[in-house]
């Protein structure tokens, strides 16, 4: 990417050409409804480590809705969930001295900075590859000492084989790399020296319509079933039920989003991923139910949106009823991880032995993707439905 594809890039949060701090007005996560609509998530949800994995023993905590860490054997905080193509926004605060970085489409524990990793580095003027680096392919252009005082955002743009860092707004340096290594984990380090991060927010790229907002062309119908589909104002509509929608294509790993409205109150209906084609909704299924009990969102009624229904409830239900909200499904092999609204509901890994049907077992296949009609209420609208495949693993 060059530096202009960069700032290109930039405009996906940016208003009347002018950069933008993505806006704090969600306590839930930081993101504001705009964001949500153009796709953003949140890594760090400012009250736990939901969704990150420490690699070595160290003492990664939640303070002040900040991740902090200064001391323990050096490693990474990595997120639980692999990402390939996305633009990275984050914030940081970092001692005079401190030693740090940011590690995108990482192996958990990579063998050097150059080896199963890009390092975006936070460190001294005096190192090497100063903060805004991609340590051991790209030295910094901005080679200044950055207040230890105050919090400094840093954007990272992986698209394919480049990869792109701003520091405060000012791109500090780009690399073209012939074999990307494709997917892969995000990881924040510890080195050397405190470190503090958070406003965790990741958008991702190149994902691709399944559904035109004309017809159904690329869906297969079942007319025998009851549930109707049909299209209107870019909108796809389910009524009545049961019944499906099928994909023609088949999808194995991959990252997924669209917009969902339920018209009436706790509906019931649900995404299905990694089907057998032509088989009766037998896929893995993302819930779509926005009932709780006892006032209570950590009580979902029926699995709750974004729950991976008879496997694992959603932790919170976070959608309204008779609002569109933005579901986001990432399935790799045997993860799977969930957000809606920005806010990542769920983070599962099938451990169950392999098996050709998901009903049985961990299905790794591609398969079809399915929209359900539930039962005779259903009335439920779908939009912006869009996809893409994950880079496989690249070590070579």
């Amino acid at each position: 990417m060059t530096f202009a594809c960069v700032a290109c890039a930039l405009l996906f949060i940016a208003s009347n050409g002018e950069y933008r701090t993505l806006k704090q007005d969600s306590p839930a996560t930081g993101l504001s409804e705009n964001d949500i609509s153009a796709g953003w998530i949140s890594l760090f949800d400012g009250k736990s480590l939901y969704g990150w994995k420490p690699t070595t023993e160290a003492n990664w905590k939640v303070e002040n809705q900040t991740i902090v860490v200064s001391s323990g054997k050096p490693g990474l905080l990595r997120t639980t969930t692999q990402f390939d193509n996305y633009i990275l926004k984050l914030e940081f605060k970092a001692d005079s001295e401190t030693n740090s970085g940011v590690f995108v489409r990482t192996s958990p524990k990579p063998k050097s900075p150059t080896e199963g990793c890009y390092e975006v580095n936070i460190a001294p003027k005096s190192n090497p590859f100063p903060t805004g680096s991609i340590v051991g392919r790209k030295k910094s252009v901005d080679q200044r000492d950055f207040e230890s005082e105050k919090w400094h955002q840093l954007t990272i743009i992986c698209s394919d084989e480049s990869i792109s860092i701003s520091v405060d707004d000012e791109t500090t340096s780009a690399f073209q790399d012939p074999s990307p290594l494709g997917k892969g984990f995000i990881g924040l380090q510890l080195n050397a020296g405190k470190i503090r991060f958070r406003n965790i927010f990741l958008k991702p790229l190149k994902l691709e319509p399944i559904f035109n907002g004309t017809n159904l062309n690329g869906w297969k119908t079942y007319p025998a079933m009851k549930s109707k589909f049909t299209v209107e104002k870019n909108e796809l509509l389910v009524k009545d039920g049961p019944g499906q929608l099928e994909t023609k294509e088949k999808y194995e790993n991959f990252a997924l989003q669209l917009g969902v409205k339920t018209n009436a109150p706790k509906l019931n209906s649900g995404i299905f991923f990694r089907c057998i084609p032509g088989e009766k909704m037998n896929g893995y299924e993302s819930q779509i139910q926005n009932g709780f009990k006892n006032n209570d969102r950590t009580q979902p009624e029926d699995c709750g949106t974004g729950g991976i229904f008879r496997r694992k409830n959603a932790r919170r239900v976070v959608a309204d009823d008779q609002k569109w909200f933005v579901k986001t499904i990432i399935a790799d092999g045997p993860h799977i991880a969930t957000w809606v609204n920005g806010v990542q509901v769920c983070d599962w890994t099938d451990t169950r032995k392999p098996d050709t049907n998901p009903r049985r077992g961990l299905r790794k296949e591609a398969g079809t993707i399915m929209i359900q009609g539930h039962d005779p209420t259903t009335d439920i609208a779908f939009k912006n439905l869009r996809i893409r495949e994950l880079s496989p693993r690249n070590l070579k």
